[in-house]
């Protein structure tokens, strides 16, 4: 049971899979600070004069039924963000590494290589019979 756990940890999917997320949550660090700082300011600069933001409030004198728009705004810059940087930090360039070294041709499987085997094995057999 150990083992089978260890040769799934070893495995190179699950190492990428960490090493994407740990990418992933320090991206997101950097574009949520990015947008905390510049975006959220500016998106309150076009919300007027209201303490809440950009928005719009549905009932007069009623704090709790107001929309806030400036959040769905960042949240999408957000994600906009984050997937342009992975995709020219990581995407691209793993893309244009792998078409400039190539790739590997498919393993052979085992009934081929049976195969092949076989296939040596009686020319190997025909030729010896000849030989005698």
């Amino acid at each position: 049971m150990l083992k089978g756990f260890k040769d799934f940890l070893m495995r190179g999917n699950v190492i990428d899979l960490a090493v994407a997320v740990v990418m992933g949550t320090a991206f997101v660090a950097i574009v949520t600070a990015f947008s905390d700082g510049i975006i959220t300011p500016l998106l309150a600069a076009f919300g007027g004069t209201s303490q809440l933001g950009l928005g719009f409030q549905l009932v007069a004198d009623k704090p709790a039924t107001y929309v806030a728009v400036g959040p769905i705004i960042t949240a999408a810059i957000n994600f906009v963000i984050i997937a342009a940087l992975l995709y020219f930090v990581l995407v691209l360039p793993y893309s244009r590494t792998k078409k400039l070294w190539g790739t590997a041709e498919d393993p052979v499987t085992d009934t081929e290589l049976l195969t092949e085997i076989r296939d040596l094995l009686a020319a190997r057999s025909a030729g010896g019979k000849h030989e005698m």
